[in-house]
């Protein structure tokens, strides 16, 4: 039920996003409504007013918890943050999230220290968390709202301020900050297929 609304919220939201000198998508079907939904999928910084409804939001986070993790240890914790002042705190935490204060919603993504691996492998909580980010992101942009991703960890002064600003524990890192809204407008995504960034087989081969 989840997924079925995710992928009709997708098909309605992307039906008119293409590229002005390239169409992302030739069609819209329920065969390609994902992959539209991937390439149509920009950074959206500006909101209306709207509000987000509590239904919406947890969708947002199950959708971020159904991302693969390494040896499936879900190392992560989200902060869901609807509370103006700690938008406001957020926004000020993080020179690259100034639209926060303006927007509904933004959700924290943490990794978990106590649920992460232990050694080297304790990194792995990086990608794990950074999956779960993009999972939300395309929710979002499922649902018909708007996103971006503000990147908060390594930038040691960034995580300390919003670690203050939410009160986290020494275990939970945040990640990154996804500021979230209805969009005030809807810009047009980008085309950024290059074929140089792609080998086969091998590297420096450009062809199967």
């Amino acid at each position: 039920m989840i997924m079925a609304t995710i992928i009709s919220g997708t098909a309605i939201q992307t039906s008119c996003s293409t590229n002005d000198n390239n169409a992302l998508v030739s069609d819209t079907n329920n065969d390609n409504a994902i992959v539209e939904s991937i390439l149509t999928r920009t950074s959206v910084r500006a909101y209306t007013e709207q509000t987000i409804s509590a239904d919406t939001i947890e969708l947002l986070l199950r959708a971020g918890m159904a991302a693969p993790s390494a040896v499936n240890k879900q190392p992560w914790h989200f902060v869901a943050v609807t509370d103006k002042d700690k938008l406001a705190g957020l926004a000020a935490a993080n020179p690259n999230a100034k639209m926060a204060e303006k927007a509904p919603l933004a959700i924290v993504v943490c990794g978990d220290l106590s649920k992460a691996l232990e050694g080297v492998a304790q990194e792995y909580w990086i990608q794990d968390c950074s999956a779960a980010t993009e999972n939300i992101l395309l929710a979002a942009h499922g649902l018909g709202l708007g996103a971006v991703w503000t990147g908060t960890y390594p930038k040691e002064e960034r995580v300390a301020a919003v670690k203050d600003v939410l009160k986290l524990p020494e275990t939970i890192i945040p990640l990154c900050t996804i500021v979230i809204g209805y969009p005030e407008d809807q810009p047009n995504p980008k085309d950024k297929w290059k074929p140089e960034n792609v080998s086969y087989n091998e590297f420096g081969i450009s062809s199967l």
